[in-house]
């Protein structure tokens, strides 16, 4: 577990003159511009999407509804818009293991399944996350919860994570199964962890990290070991697999909680210093409170006396907090960088790599 000192010793050093540089160093390892394949490199989305085809009308028809209001609230989310990050991750790694294997790049239909499964998990989270922090809009349009009302948005979450059951027992692997199911403990765990919070300021950081694990990067690592698993049978693969997974996750979360301080509205397609205002402290306040002190007695407080909200998030952007969070994403994704580079190379696994780039440099 990283632990606050540790994080401070790594991040104190860079200014926004360092982030540049390591972004440079980066592009270096990666080879972005040609693949070290030897072929020319292709958008690592298009390169994704194509086993993505029809990828949410294959959803749709995982939600088996005859109740019509349960179908249209089962399949509000899956209208396209989303970003569909999770499943061109699933699927670009599941063809980067099968090339390490036996260069074969054919996809496996059960890979292509363990894709669809993660896209239903992630957004019956994102369902019952907006129940939890009675958010009113999302993607830019209002939730599930602001329109038909918790209780029924509590059910449609339900009905699509016992879709994915169904359909990742379908698979008829138990490991598989002992791997995905792993990711709707850590859901629920990563809930509880953001519900609390850590009195001793050396501890917030490890819960702060631990939480980004289980809500965000444990469904990204499971669903690239359990392709791993599909498609090579070297354990050593599928902990690379794991790694990639989970340290690209970590990295999304951490430039999400930038975003929060640093993007409109507009961009996010929900408002901003959202965390702020549901008590949560990320890492750029986190990493500003090193600066300012004062911010301690806030984050116990969780933020909830007048004026806080404001005042935290002027302290975060007078301090280092946002560069010092978006370095320590750029870590992980160096950390990602090194593991995928040990498989054989692909043009999927190259484009696993310019994925770290794009996690780094998104602005919603």
């Amino acid at each position: 577990m990283l632990h606050f000192s540790l994080v401070r010793c790594l991040v104190s050093c860079p200014n926004r003159h360092s982030i540049s540089r390591f972004h440079h160093t980066t592009q270096a390892v990666g080879c972005y511009s040609e693949t070290q394949s030897g072929e020319k490199y292709t958008d690592p989305f298009k390169l994704g999407r194509r086993d993505l085809t029809d990828l949410y009308e294959d959803i749709k028809k995982e939600l088996l509804v005859s109740t019509t209001e349960l179908k249209e609230m089962c399949e509000y989310y899956f209208d396209g818009r989303g970003k569909a990050f999770r499943p061109i991750v699933v699927v670009l790694m599941a063809r980067a293991c099968n090339v390490h294997h036996n260069n074969c790049r054919d996809m496996q239909a059960s890979q292509r399944t363990i894709a669809l499964i993660a896209e239903m998990i992630h957004t019956a989270s994102l369902v019952h996350d907006d129940i939890i922090d009675d958010a009113s809009s999302r993607r830019g349009k209002d939730t599930v919860n602001q329109i038909w009302g918790e209780k029924k948005a509590v059910l449609a979450g339900d009905f699509i994570l016992s879709a994915a059951s169904v359909a990742l027992a379908r698979i008829g692997n138990t490991t598989i199964i002992s791997v995905l199911t792993q990711v709707i403990e850590d859901l629920v765990r990563g809930e509880f962890l953001q519900l609390g919070s850590k009195e001793n300021e050396n501890e917030r950081f490890a819960h702060y990290i631990e939480k980004t694990f289980k809500k965000t990067a444990s469904l990204l690592a499971n669903s690239c070991k359990a392709v791993s698993i599909l498609g090579c049978p070297d354990p050593v693969v599928h902990e690379i697999a794991y790694q990639y997974g989970k340290n690209v996750g970590i990295a999304f979360q951490l430039i999400d909680d930038v975003l929060d301080f640093t993007s409109c509205t507009d961009q996010l397609g929900k408002p901003t210093a959202s965390d702020l205002k549901l008590g949560l402290a990320t890492g750029p306040v986190l990493f500003a409170c090193e600066q300012f002190p004062e911010m301690n007695a806030m984050i116990m407080r969780r933020f909830s006396l007048p004026g806080d909200v404001e005042r935290a998030r002027q302290y975060v952007l007078q301090s280092e907090g946002v560069q010092q969070t978006t370095y320590l994403a750029q870590q992980y994704c160096h950390k990602a960088i090194r593991e995928i580079s040990k498989l054989r190379p692909s043009p999927e696994r190259d484009a696993l790599i310019q994925l770290t780039e794009i996690v780094l440099t998104r602005d919603k």
